[in-house]
């Protein structure tokens, strides 16, 4: 199938998930994550109306932003196109890359320290402006995933509420990699559960409205769950690298 075809089957399924939990389906962001597709594959999903996209690797997200103009000419599309896409940083942020990932990115997904919150304060704080991101959680208790875990959650978003430049407007997790879906499910819960109860709290005006959780494996579970953004990549794109 090409990547084409990979989206619309992603997309149909989107929208049956929701349906099933009665939510609306343009309620739903998808993000493609592209780091194992190529710029032509991302620039035949821009063709048909896609606009969120997912790196996890600073480099590379720097590499696909400088490339999309020219190769937006080559498939003689607009070149403003390119300033359309939102691009998410969705992977693991290393502390020395965070000022060029936020110059790059529409959104942060994976807060995983306070650590690295602090440094993201202090780039929007010399820069004068807002740094968009997410709260990730360790919902599943592994050792081997990144996030805040789940006691100090709460804490840590308290930390950056009011006045401060980083403003975080959601949650993310990844669950097990397990065939079972009903591990999957359960952490979704316990996310979705702590999202409303920060949401309840928070300021009014704050913004907090987004849960990214849930993959090419368990996207639909999470769309049942209240996903309100899923990061999509091998479902889309397979699973073999292509070529640049």
């Amino acid at each position: 199938m090409t990547v084409a075809n990979n989206y619309q089957s992603v997309r149909t399924r989107m929208m049956d998930a929701a349906r099933r939990a009665n939510r609306d389906p343009h309620s739903v962001t998808l993000v493609a994550v592209s780091k194992s597709g190529s710029i032509a594959q991302i620039v035949e999903l821009i063709k048909l109306g896609h606009r969120d996209f997912g790196e996890s690797r600073v480099q590379q997200l720097q590499e696909r932003i400088a490339r999309l103009p020219a190769a937006l000419a080559a498939a003689d599309l607009d070149t403003s196109l390119a300033t359309s896409v939102r691009w998410h940083m969705i992977g693991h942020l290393q502390r020395n890359k965070a000022a060029t990932a936020v110059d790059a990115s529409y959104l942060i997904h994976g807060v995983d320290s306070m650590r690295l919150a602090e440094e993201l304060e202090l780039i929007g704080q010399r820069r004068g402006n807002r740094v968009q991101a997410l709260l990730e959680v360790n919902v599943s208790g592994e050792e081997s995933k990144y996030g805040i875990k789940l006691p100090a959650a709460r804490h840590l978003f308290e930390q950056f509420q009011g006045l401060s430049p980083l403003h975080f407007i959601g949650l993310m997790a990844m669950a097990p990699n397990d065939p079972d879906t009903a591990r999957a499910r359960g952490c979704f819960t316990i996310l979705r559960e702590l999202f409303e109860e920060i949401r309840l709290q928070s300021d009014p005006g704050m913004d907090f409205e987004h849960l990214s959780m849930g993959m090419s494996n368990d996207f639909e579970t999470a769309i049942e769950e209240g996903a309100t953004m899923i990061r999509v990549g091998t479902a889309i794109f397979g699973h073999s690298p292509q070529p640049c």
